[in-house]
Order: structure tokens, then C-alpha cells, then sequence
């Protein structure tokens, strides 16, 4: 009987196992796959900054409430997060950091586009 109940055991444990294996392999491929969708949808530089920073475009635009790229909004919503998630006015450092990385995606983004700008214009005399 104890035999019986060890193979019950060891086939219930590979039934589970395989079921596993293989809703983790479809969880994998849908990961994939949306990330390809994103990779698209975005430049290659843009797509290599949200990589590096850890954070994506849009992201970064609703962490620090803005909806296009202005400089001079960003800075302003910028300092502002800043300011009132610092730690000593009872703030949090995780938010201070999410508000810093959300800048740092944008500004990259403001250079990337910077740099189109400008290749464009070289393209233009040519």
C-alpha cells in the first residue's frame, strides 16, 4: 500500500510539475511578445533609453504630469515632486526616486529628439 501511495504521489507531483512548466512557458511568450509590441511601437533610441533607465516613455510623462515634452514644464513638476516627497517634510524616498528616474527618461528623450532635430537639418541642406 505504501508503494501504491509513493506512485500516487510521484504522479501527481509530474502532472503539477508539466502543468507548471507549461503555464510558465505561455507566461514567458506573452511577456515576449508584449515586449516586442513595445519595442515597436517606439523609436530604437527611444526604445535602448527606456531599457537603460528602466522606464518607459509614457511612464515618466504621467509620474511627472505632463503630456508633451516641454522642458520647462518638466522642470517645473520636477522640482515641485521633488520637493514634496523629500524625506525630511515626512515624504518617501522611494517616490523621490521614481520622480528623479521619470526626469532623467525625459530629459533622454528630449536629447534623442534633439539629436532627429538636428540630423534632419543636416539632411535637409544636403
Amino acid at each position: 500500500q505504501a508503494k501504491y501511495l509513493a506512485q500516487i504521489i510521484l504522479v501527481g507531483a509530474q502532472v503539477v510539475g508539466r502543468a507548471f512548466m507549461r503555464a510558465l512557458r505561455q507566461e514567458f511568450a506573452a511577456s515576449q511578445a508584449a515586449a516586442s509590441a513595445r519595442g515597436r511601437a517606439e523609436r530604437p533610441q527611444s526604445a535602448a533609453a527606456s531599457r537603460i533607465i528602466g522606464i518607459s516613455l509614457q511612464e515618466a510623462q504621467q509620474i511627472l504630469n505632463v503630456s508633451n515634452l516641454n522642458p520647462e514644464e518638466i522642470q517645473k513638476n520636477y522640482d515641485h515632486l521633488f520637493k514634496v516627497n523629500d524625506k525630511s517634510v515626512g515624504g518617501s524616498f522611494y517616490l523621490q526616486s521614481k520622480v528623479v528616474r521619470a526626469k532623467e527618461r525625459l530629459d533622454e528623450e528630449l536629447r534623442i529628439q534633439a539629436k532627429g532635430d538636428k540630423e534632419k537639418g543636416r539632411k535637409a541642406e544636403t
